[in-house]
């Protein structure tokens, strides 16, 4: 079976009403992009609405040796090309990844297609995943049987001690960490800029760029046991839904 992932990154360049520009931010899905091609994954990129989605600046950082192999292998300047959720075929993916950066704070949640693909790639047996301000896409999806995915789930995001940290707290539309709290997430903050991942079920979360690149390897981890245990393979025969357990 084919190994694909999709990697989703913000359309969004302004951070909120202050003027400033922001995006996807570079580390967050350059050492989640390596660890997945390096396991075998076709690896493709979407944005809520497609097209040429805008880099941080402040995270173009190429000291970074991930960081400088994603730039020039896929020839980025200051956008990446994405396709637009709406016409993400979620069948095709075992997993699918958030990267942060605070753009996705306006255009992640609540967003319709952002909910589709998710819920259906998590209840067909797949790996949703997240890093930094990625898991805001996650505080409006919920499962069919109308409950949020994240609910009862350990879950891990950017926390609001870092968001106050970097003075951002009165800028984003909500504080990432109180809203993944009360839409029933247990969440597992460690200390600030501290490395952290958790793994609930198939719902793999992490704190800041700091926890990208073990996040990427959780990943790799995980689908190679869910991979042996068959879910795959039983799970998405004619895109009939499964909800394995780990």
């Amino acid at each position: 079976m084919n190994k694909n992932a999709l990697i989703v990154v913000t359309s969004n360049d302004q951070l909120g009403n202050s003027g400033k520009k922001t995006g996807w931010y570079l580390s967050e899905v350059s050492h989640v992009y390596w660890p997945l091609i390096n396991a075998g994954f076709s690896v493709d990129f979407a944005s809520p609405k497609g097209g040429a989605a805008p880099l941080e600046k402040d995270s173009f950082k190429l000291d970074d040796p991930e960081n400088k192999s994603f730039i020039e292998t896929l020839n980025i300047k200051d956008s990446l090309p994405t396709t637009s959720m709406r016409s993400i075929d979620s069948t095709k993916y075992q997993v699918i990844y958030f990267a942060g950066g605070h753009g996705t704070m306006w255009d992640f949640p609540d967003n319709a297609e952002i909910e589709r693909v998710t819920s259906s790639i998590y209840e067909n047996g797949g790996i949703v995943s997240a890093v930094c301000h990625g898991p805001s896409a996650l505080t409006s999806v919920k499962l069919s049987d109308g409950k949020y995915l994240i609910e009862g789930k350990e879950v891990n995001s950017f926390t609001d001690k870092e968001e106050r940290e970097v003075g951002k707290d009165k800028i984003v539309p909500f504080l990432l960490e109180s809203r993944l709290r009360e839409r029933g997430g247990k969440f597992q903050g460690g200390n600030n800029w501290s490395n952290q991942v958790v793994i609930s079920e198939r719902l793999i979360t992490g704190q800041n760029p700091q926890s990208a690149s073990s996040l990427g390897k959780a990943i790799v981890q995980t689908y190679d046991r869910l991979e042996k245990s068959g879910t795959f393979r039983e799970g998405r025969q004619e895109g009939r839904e499964a909800r394995p357990s780990l």
